[in-house]
């Protein structure tokens, strides 16, 4: 038995389900260490940023799945969606604290900030990628669209990947290391993509 077929023989066994409580663990963590005081001399600026990583690396786990199973032959595919659908609750968290604590859901401030700063820009675009993809992530969508057309349409993942990735570097305004490796693992998933996979030598 290959390594990859013991994992697959874990994960089969492993409820799809279980992903959304293990992803909501940090969520849960960051709004206690809010309400406890712990974020730090800024919380609402930890508690953003902090959302917003999660987000984007529950985005880049999501790229794995399909890179694992062509390339190592790992199927997560059931996990997916849960990844996905976890990656945008983060990224919406993320974007709500923005509006409701940092701007006070100044309408005229934030518009201000979605023309002025490039940033802010660019994560708008991605987050607007990521309604519909959101929005169709159920099997209702599925048979609705079409299989073909809604596997068009979460195609979309791949810009709003990208997008969230120069957002963060953007937001920094720095060029630490982090920021470039995740941006650098994103570009790398996409690439995959457009590769061949090895063909399997039966034996």
């Amino acid at each position: 038995m290959t390594i990859s077929d013991g994992i697959n023989r874990v994960t089969r066994h492993v409820p799809a389900g279980a992903i959304y409580i293990v992803c909501a663990v940090p969520a849960v963590a960051l709004l206690f260490g809010a309400f406890w005081g712990r974020l730090g001399v800024d919380p609402i600026r930890t508690l953003e940023h902090e959302l917003g990583h999660w987000g984007l690396r529950l985005v880049i786990a999501a790229l794995f799945v399909s890179p694992l199973r062509r390339w190592a032959g790992i199927n997560l595919i059931k996990f997916r969606r849960a990844l996905g659908l976890m990656a945008f609750f983060y990224v919406l968290l993320h974007l709500l604290v923005w509006l409701v604590l940092d701007m006070g859901l100044r309408l005229d401030l934030i518009w201000k900030d979605i023309l002025k700063r490039p940033y802010i820009t660019i994560g708008m675009f991605a987050f607007t990628l990521m309604l519909p993809l959101a929005a169709t992530s159920n099997n209702q969508s599925v048979k609705r669209m079409g299989a073909a057309a809604w596997k068009q349409l979460q195609k979309l993942v791949y810009p709003a990947a990208l997008a969230a990735g120069v957002h963060f570097i953007l937001v920094v305004k720095a060029w630490p290391p982090e920021p470039m490796v995740y941006l650098a693992i994103i570009v790398t998933l996409l690439g995959l993509r457009l590769i061949p996979p090895p063909r399997r030598v039966a034996g």
